[in-house]
């Protein structure tokens, strides 16, 4: 091995992958909706998180939005 290398000949180039990289979050979601994917994921062979993301991703692009009403508390 070499005492000192020379970095100046390297082409660097910048990394194309920090837009597709994920972000980590902690939510809450039914027991039942875990085990639902969970389980999903074992009979398709995927990680039940990629599961999630991709139905989340899915409803993104379809520019679904949940029908949720939330009442007022008096």
């Amino acid at each position: 091995m070499r005492k000192e290398y020379d970095f100046k000949k390297l082409n660097l180039k910048p990394n194309p992958y920090p837009s597709k990289l994920k972000k980590s979050v902690t939510i809450r979601l039914d027991s039942d909706v875990i085990e639902y994917f969970k389980k999903l994921g074992e009979k398709t062979n995927t990680p039940y998180q990629s599961l999630v993301n991709d139905f989340l991703r899915n409803c993104k692009e379809q520019k679904l939005a949940p029908k949720t009403v939330w009442k007022k508390s008096s």
